[in-house]
């Protein structure tokens, strides 16, 4: 499978990398994004790519084993809700910009057998990894399933999440649907989560522009994997690596997410930490669209450190 990075055009003209730079890829995933800025930064400038998934690492190493990049990409297995401490275990100083690419890989959905995808019949897990590990000064726990959230949380509960995380209309009857049928047969797969979701859906909103089970995988996905506290947690660490004049660029799918950066941002402009360097957020062209339909909803925020009291000109 061929990985499409999101919106990369834009972000290399954003992030602007410069001979022997150094950045940080925050999701790396398949590194299509890391790639293209290690063609703009060398011949010493390094790249630090952080992802919570050890197999998409896996993948991505021996995808690069023999490249010219190897001896400047540096691979971290971790989430990146701990960046700081991960900079300075690894002494990945002079940091001149950070990326993230929010949201889940196509391998994910492609061939990580984990249910993320509603068109595969696969186990309801959803995890990126198996634990969560927010500080290294708190005990790793055990990380939930999807499986766990649609047969074990209480129907307000599941509610909450397909409102707030997934924008879904029609929550308040799928919540009660999941938890009718979980009465009857505890709910193990994505097809027999599919069919409960289509069963709390009336007829003419079954046939959109969007599968209609779509907003609830995401919903739960986002639940399992607490995606928005991770964002939330990495922000401000990521300010306070960056030099002067770095650069932040923040690619997010989602309203929620979309919120987090936006509010974000626009504080630390008020705080003079942040020049905002996209006025309202770059979304795809259509002709990438029709290449990579994920980047529909792909929006990107960019904004530059600068010190107090200054402005940065574009």
């Amino acid at each position: 499978m061929i990985h499409i990075p999101v919106l990369q055009k834009e972000v290399i003209e954003y992030l602007n990398p410069k001979p022997n730079e150094n950045f940080i890829d925050a999701t790396i995933g398949s590194a299509g994004h890391s790639l293209a800025i290690l063609e703009k930064n060398g011949p010493n400038g390094k790249v630090l790519g952080i992802d919570r998934d050890a197999e998409i690492l896996k993948n991505t190493k021996y995808k690069i084993q023999d490249t010219k990049y190897k001896n400047r990409l540096l691979f971290v297995c971790d989430n990146f809700a701990n960046l700081k401490e991960i900079v300075e275990k690894y002494n990945f100083g002079s940091v001149n910009g950070i990326l993230f690419d929010l949201g889940m890989s196509s391998w994910h959905i492609e061939e990580s057998g984990r249910g993320f995808s509603f068109q595969r019949d696969e186990p309801l897990d959803m995890r990126y990894n198996d634990v969560i590990d927010f500080s290294r000064s708190e005990k790793k726990c055990y990380q939930i399933t999807a499986e766990e959230i649609v047969n074990t949380w209480k129907e307000n509960k599941i509610e909450e999440i397909l409102r707030e995380y997934g924008g879904e209309r029609f929550s308040k009857r799928i919540a009660k649907r999941i938890c009718d049928a979980r009465k009857i047969k505890p709910i193990k797969t994505t097809f027999q989560l599919v069919e409960v979701i289509r069963k709390a859906f009336p007829r003419r909103y079954k046939f959109g522009k969007i599968h209609f089970a779509t907003r609830a995988f995401q919903a739960i996905r986002i639940a399992v994997n607490d995606e928005l506290n991770s964002i939330k947690r990495a922000l401000p660490q990521a300010i306070e690596i960056l030099e002067p004049a770095g650069k932040i660029a923040i690619i997010s799918f989602h309203s929620g997410e979309d919120k987090i950066v936006k509010d974000f941002f626009k504080e630390k402009k008020r705080e003079g930490i942040l020049e905002i360097l996209t006025k309202k957020p770059i979304s795809a062209f259509q002709e990438e669209i029709k290449i990579n339909p994920r980047s529909r909803s792909a929006r990107l925020r960019v904004a530059v450190k600068i010190m107090k009291h200054e402005t940065y000109n574009t």
